[in-house]
């Protein structure tokens, strides 16, 4: 799976850029605030239309301008395919593959995969519990077309759930709609409850192990997945996760009324990491957090190569200047396959690394080094 080239108009600080990729390693070098996470991000939004630092898509398009465009031309599962996104202030996005507009994100799915780290990556153990579904949730949207649409209803119903609790005691009759937007939730929520325990199932084989090469064989990495108490087997059909959430759901009812919120669901999973068979997030050192996190992003990778058969496209964002020498080391060693896009400010540093094509990015323009 390859990005052969991209093409970008008014995204975040391009004017216009332009660029074809090697297959293998590209390194996008320049100074900071030039535009190198800005590639890797448009590169990412045509993976699953979303940004790792955006809320709304508004925030991607160029200052002064109503509209931006992402173009790329790529190579998956030995077809060329052609993804667009056109990104409007004010309208909903539209997506196409080959020219044919894409109705949800969820379609993307298959069609370009990436796994993106980048420094505030590190600090994914040591963070709340909603940085390690968001890594998961980015995760599985890109493989289960399912589970992204699931996810998408799920947040959005949340949202409408929520005015409710925190209005009806002012407007009792909003209540009324309570038990139709919590059965729905459920029905969404026992999606992705099924899919989480499958792929956390599945990080459980695939990270100790890298752990374990990263410290030298000095920790033991585990992972677990905490979801609502009522669910016995969370890796059970979705069809008998729906009657345990709903219990869950009206046990906390009288709760939910008096809190104003949405207590019971998904929304308060947690992807729980041990080193050693201790808490991570509140005992391990700053180095083991952040060979966890390591393990899990290149975990996340080789998942994806198992699923579908060609890596990912491994976009890693300045993240090396973040790591120790070994840590370094260990990351250039196991991306010897597939493409992979590196930003960074001196890419001499890089020389190690196998064949490949360099750019340098100023002030939003994307050079060929």
């Amino acid at each position: 799976m390859t990005v052969d080239q991209i093409s970008l108009d008014f995204f975040r600080n391009y004017v216009h850029g332009e660029a074809r990729f090697h297959p293998g390693v590209n390194v996008i070098a320049g100074e900071n605030a030039q535009g190198k996470t800005n590639l890797l991000e448009a590169v990412a939004y045509l993976s699953s239309a979303s940004s790792h630092r955006a809320r709304y898509d508004r925030e991607l398009i160029r200052h002064g301008v109503d509209s931006a465009f992402v173009k790329a031309e790529l190579t998956s599962r030995g077809r060329k395919m052609v993804l667009e996104a056109d990104l409007h202030r004010g309208t909903r996005r539209r997506l196409r593959s080959n020219g044919v507009g894409l109705k949800t994100a969820g379609e993307l799915s298959g069609i370009l995969n990436t796994v993106l780290f980048c420094p505030e990556d590190l600090y994914l153990i040591r963070e709340g519990a909603e940085a390690r579904r968001r890594f998961l949730d980015g995760c599985i949207c890109q493989l289960r077309p399912r589970y992204a649409r699931a996810l998408a209803e799920y947040k959005r119903l949340y949202q409408h759930k929520t005015r409710i609790l925190k209005d009806g005691e002012q407007h009792p009759s909003l209540l009324d709609a309570l038990d139709d937007f919590s059965l729905r939730m459920a029905q969404c929520g026992a999606v992705i409850v099924h899919y989480r325990a499958h792929f956390v199932k599945r990080l459980s084989e695939a990270a100790p192990p890298i752990h374990a090469d990263c410290s030298g064989g000095r920790e033991r990495l585990g992972l677990r997945y905490d979801t609502v108490s009522a669910v016995t087997d969370p890796e059970a059909p979705p069809r008998e996760l729906l009657p345990q959430l709903l219990a869950h759901q009206e046990a906390h009812r009288e709760a939910e009324l008096r809190a104003k919120s949405c207590l019971s669901g998904p929304h308060k999973d947690e992807l729980a990491v041990e080193i050693n068979g201790e808490c991570a997030k509140a005992y391990a050192s700053q180095g083991q957090t952040r060979t966890a996190a390591l393990a899990l992003k290149l975990a996340a990778r080789d998942i994806f190569r198992q699923e579908t058969g060609e890596w990912p496209v491994l976009l890693l964002d300045d993240v090396l200047s973040e790591l120790d020498l070994r840590r370094q080391e260990f990351v250039l060693n196991r991306i010897t396959s597939g493409q992979v896009f590196i930003t960074c400010c001196e890419e001499e540093k890089l020389a190690r690394l196998r064949e490949g094509r360099a750019f340098h990015v100023r002030d939003g323009v994307l050079y060929e080094a």
